[in-house]
């Protein structure tokens, strides 16, 4: 008898044990289902505009973690879609979460998000993002993200070919990028406020222009430092930015699939500060850079940006130690069909000021030596009658072929002179606002 009653005991617990198994399934999978309705439902009305879809969306009340395996995210009118592979959010206020106020981001202060293969579609723009790992801590107030690219969707020819007029391709790699001091979560709200610093680590940049097409005359002009700073600061407000090791390449191309005239800064270093009590400038952001230029001379400048300013004004100053002049041939060849036989630059130093988009400035070479051949843009040959021609008028003419303090009456200082040209990025307009100053004093 008191086997029989132990045996049914047994089999009762059994069975109470497989229903409480059973019910708490149930109960996850309910909750699980109630709050994708939540979110989604929240989200469609706080935005209208965009649809959403989740898949695997799991919330751990033990953990006090909600878990979704993937997200896809798209604009209406297709310009734009966002895809993320995983992500986890922990530190959710209960309450608040299943009775109240859902992932609103008041309700996520103390949370810390996850996210793995962020992938964002810029589809009118023709380009993408995509970022390896995103970290937002709200109790640390950091935003990290690792492994961002940013390139077009498809390949150069294509990218160049979709129009009948000049563009600039961009390609961006950038391994680590850290933002402290920040209330990082109002990113869930479309702004950052009161960002402290930004740090951007070992940043390869590559810029490509297809001048074999004219500018479209009625387009927006590109967008410059102000315009861009001013857009920045409705998002996130920094007083400091610093980027380390980094790379520019700079190129125009003048043929279809043609080998490009390139501009090389290696090793860059940046640090950018807004206004604040302890700055010299009020009311301006203050850029200082240095790198390798074309792997032969150190640049280094100071580039002054008055915020807020509607028009297209900065300064910006510097100086570019002793080089052998041929290592500039990489750009001259193919944009100049001009080489540089000889050359030493001993230093260069340049002051650049711009006034609703015109250059004017200062430009101080002490060069020696300097000797100029002309070549056929499309073989790179020196031979022929009028390369020769012009090579000789260039060299014994008009070329100042030495521009030193100790030679008397052969000291000269350029002068910079260079509107804007409609359609030109920044990168561009500064290279030329330079050049014309170094022109002048050169003499081509």
């Amino acid at each position: 008898m008191r086997l029989r009653m132990v045996k049914i005991a047994l089999y009762a617990g059994m069975t109470l044990s497989a229903c409480l198994i059973a019910l708490f399934i149930f109960q996850a999978a309910f909750l699980d289902r109630f709050l994708q309705r939540r979110i989604t439902t929240a989200f469609a009305d706080a935005y209208p505009a965009y649809s959403i879809q989740m898949a695997g969306l799991h919330y751990s009340v033990t953990d006090n973690r909600l878990e979704c395996d993937s997200i896809a995210l798209m604009k209406l009118d297709s310009t734009f879609s966002c895809s993320v592979a995983g992500i986890s959010v922990s530190g959710i206020g209960r309450i608040q979460l299943l009775w109240g106020g859902g992932v609103a981001p008041d309700n996520l202060v103390s949370s810390e998000m996850n996210a793995n293969n962020v992938l964002l579609n810029f589809h009118e723009l023709g380009y993408e993002l995509h970022c390896g790992r995103l970290h937002v801590s709200g109790p640390d107030s950091v935003i990290v993200a690792d492994g961002i690219e940013l390139h077009p969707q498809v390949n150069d020819e294509e990218f160049f070919a979709g129009s009948k007029f000049r563009k600039t391709r961009y390609r961006l790699v950038l391994p680590h990028l850290r933002v402290a001091g920040s209330a990082c979560l109002g990113l869930l709200e479309g702004h950052v406020s009161c960002a402290r610093t930004a740090q951007l680590d070992s940043a390869d940049l590559d810029i490509l222009i297809n001048k074999e097409k004219p500018y479209f005359i009625d387009s927006l002009q590109p967008p410059m430092p102000n315009d861009l700073l001013a857009s920045i600061i409705q998002i996130v407000q920094l007083d400091e930015l610093e980027f380390t090791d980094g790379r520019l390449n700079y190129c125009e191309r003048f043929a279809v699939a043609g080998k490009p005239a390139r501009l090389t800064f290696d090793n860059i270093q940046i640090l950018a500060e807004a206004s604040s009590n302890r700055m010299e400038h009020q009311d301006t952001v203050v850029i200082r850079a240095e790198g390798t230029f074309m792997n032969a001379g150190m640049v280094k400048t100071v580039m002054m940006i008055p915020f807020p300013s509607a028009a297209f004004t900065l300064g910006y100053s510097g100086s570019l130690s002793g080089m052998g002049l041929p290592a500039l041939n990489p750009f001259l060849e193919i944009a100049e069909q001009q080489r540089f036989k000889s050359g030493v630059l001993e230093s260069l130093a340049f002051d650049v000021r711009v006034t609703a988009g015109d250059a004017k400035g200062t430009v101080t070479a002490l060069y020696k030596d300097l000797e100029i051949a002309a070549i056929n843009g499309r073989t790179g040959s020196e031979s022929g009658v009028v390369n020769s021609i012009v090579s000789f008028i260039s060299n014994n003419f008009s070329l100042h072929t030495n521009n030193l303090r100790n030679n008397p009456g052969s000291m000269k200082i350029g002068e910079v002179k260079y509107p804007r040209k409609r359609g030109e990025e920044f990168f561009e307009f500064a290279w030329f606002a330079l050049r014309s100053g170094i022109g002048d004093v050169v003499g081509f």
